[in-house]
């Protein structure tokens, strides 16, 4: 229902019951008794009228017995002359008390002036409201294609140090922070100052936090819009946008133009894929002009941010327009206990929590996810009746956010529970036994998510390469769950079948990425991607039959020698392993310094390969 309809019906509503009262004050409880004047003229000659009050046309009359009656005498004759020729007496008129009373002039004008005007009032009303409609909908055409730029009034104002992490990126940007300040130093000498900034990163590694610190920096004006934001079902409407944001950034220079998401419009023009909305491409086409038509003077940055920084169009990316790229990686270990610590600002903690230790437990966390991450921790002691913060709530949180809230209503059958003790047993085992295998830091058979149980093992620091031989003590640790349920139980379940999948895709990449298969030094298998997804959605292939099937050799001789190591590995600790199981029976979760305090009465030595 529009405004309109809404307006009209409340008009309507409203004029109803402004009636309604009218009625109810005006009309009388109960209206008297209408007789004639034939039947006035025979009551007057029997004596049975007392008064008679004449108010225009209207005869009110009271009789002796106290009752009211009423009667119309014709318009153009006096009252007198019309009882008169009725046949009344002059004698019975005599005793009879007339009155003439006139009306008030308010009275008469209410009369004939309340009906026109309450008509003419709706009437305007309904104009108005027509009228006010047709208004808004010229200013929307005429203000269709301005752009819904918004400015940021640095309420909350980000500086560098607010940015934790991300030295290099800071640096890089640095520049543009001192060329907002001091643009003549850049313009004596020459220099030609980057016009266009683009931040890629994935997902939650501060893109526009970093942008609002080199706004809070500068501290000029910082204008910020979507890039989806500019583009319409109407033609034209996104380069009328483009236009307009730009014009903006301008009148306010020095400033700073943030464009998020720019590979919403930034898509490269062409690839045949994603769908080809030409008014997606003219907005890209007036982001492109209005970026190369800056004046060598103008000081305005354009900053915009990106996950997808491959699929944008080149033209975007060449000199001139974004210069600069600048690459925000997830952060290391140091850089998240950073993280950590600013975000644990306000938040009350216990002096016995080391925030070193959630950075260890947290490898591959975004700053958005370590942000959630000392959210749920506040929640989960909150929940708990705490005053604090523990050690406890953030492990607990990485757990949660990695794998998922606790499901401790899951029944499950005794036999079951001891499965899972002894297949997550077995990852652990294998995983302590193996020389270039992570440390476990915590075995559960807890239900988490989808798994039913789940052994946690991370590196004690970051890594960005990987051996081979580190590669296939995973595929070790991967197949101890499914040895252990064989060794023990003489039978497997279907716990094992993520597992093997995960092995599987592992064992494959040996052979065709990585080249670390008998094979050689080659990769096999080219893999296109779909733009604008980003996933992998075919692979050519670019090899024989018989290298196929020497593939599919390569790829299980790994995953059968991880089988036999794990294997080997349990059967001659076979004590350990249900000792391992036997605890998480009795406890359901092991931690990193209990599980290896269990292992010490074995003696278990590293296995090399």
């Amino acid at each position: 229902m529009t405004s309109f309809t809404k307006n009209i019906i409340w008009a309507t509503i409203t004029l109803v019951i402004v009636a309604l009262l009218f009625s109810i004050f005006t009309v009388p409880a109960k209206s008297p008794k209408t007789i004639s004047l034939n039947e006035l003229a025979s009551d007057i000659n029997s004596s049975t009228v007392q008064s008679i009050k004449v108010s225009g046309n209207q005869l009110n009359i009271t009789m002796k017995d106290g009752s009211s009656v009423t009667s119309q005498k014709e318009a153009e004759t006096g009252i007198t002359e019309t009882l008169k020729s009725l046949g009344v007496t002059d004698q019975a008129l005599q005793a009879v008390d007339l009155q003439i009373v006139s009306p008030s002039s308010w009275e008469f004008w209410a009369n004939l002036l309340i009906p026109t005007i309450l008509t003419l009032i709706f009437i305007g009303f309904l104009f108005w409201l027509m009228f006010r409609q047709a208004k808004t909908g010229v200013n929307q055409a005429f203000s269709f294609g301005r752009s819904n730029l918004r400015l940021s009034t640095f309420k909350d104002r980000v500086l560098f140090k607010d940015v934790a992490g991300l030295k290099e990126a800071k640096e890089e940007l640095i520049e543009v922070v001192d060329f907002l300040k001091n643009p003549k130093k850049f313009l004596d000498i020459g220099a030609r100052i980057p016009r266009g900034v683009l931040l890629a990163g994935m997902p939650g590694t501060g893109k526009t936090l970093l942008a609002r610190a080199v706004a809070g920096e500068s501290n000029v004006p910082f204008f910020y819009i979507s890039a989806s934001e500019f583009v319409e079902m109407f033609v034209g409407v996104g380069a009328s946008r483009t236009r307009d944001a730009f014009l903006t950034a301008k009148r306010a220079a020095p400033s700073i133009l943030f464009i998020d998401e720019i590979d919403a419009v930034g898509r490269q023009r062409g690839a045949g894929l994603g769908g080809g909305n030409d008014e997606r491409e003219q907005t890209l086409n007036q982001i492109l002009v209005e970026m190369d038509g800056f004046d060598r003077d103008t000081r305005v940055i354009v900053l915009a941010a990106t996950n997808r920084p491959d699929i944008l169009d080149p033209a975007l990316l060449r000199p001139g327009r974004f210069d600069r790229r600048v690459i925000l990686d997830l952060p290391d270990m140091n850089d998240r206990e950073a993280i950590l610590k600013i975000h644990a600002e306000g938040k009350t903690l216990d002096k016995n929590v080391d925030l070193r230790r959630v950075a260890v437990r947290t490898p591959g966390f975004s700053g958005a996810d370590l942000a959630n991450l000392m959210n749920e921790a506040a929640i989960i002691a909150a929940r708990r009746n705490k005053k604090s913060i523990g050690q406890e709530e953030f492990l607990e949180a990485a757990e949660k956010v990695i794998l998922g809230p606790e499901r401790r209503s899951r029944v499950i059958s005794q036999k079951e529970k001891e499965i899972t003790a002894f297949h997550e047993g077995g990852h652990a085992l294998v995983a302590a036994a193996m020389k270039d295998a992570d440390p476990v830091q915590k075995i559960s058979i807890v239900s988490r998510g989808f798994a039913g149980g789940y052994t946690m093992k991370l590196p004690t620091e970051d890594q960005h390469l990987k051996t081979r031989s580190q590669f296939l003590a995973d595929l070790a640790m991967m197949m101890g769950g499914y040895a252990a349920e064989q060794l023990v139980f003489g039978d497997i379940s279907t716990g094992a079948s993520n597992d093997l999948k995960e092995a599987s895709d592992l064992a494959r990449r040996l052979v065709t990425k990585y080249g670390m298969s008998d094979l050689g030094p080659m990769t096999f298998g080219k893999s296109e991607e779909l733009m604008f997804l980003g996933r992998e959605i075919s692979s050519e292939r670019n090899y024989s039959e018989k290298v196929a099937s020497e593939i599919d050799e390569q790829t299980h001789g790994f995953l059968m020698g991880a089988y036999e190591t794990a294997q080997k590995i349990l059967k001659t600790n076979k004590a350990a392993l249900k000792k391992i199981a036997d605890t998480l029976i009795a406890k359901e979760t092991i931690e990193h310094e209990e599980f290896y305090d269990l292992l010490k009465p074995f003696k278990i030595k590293p296995v090399t390969g």
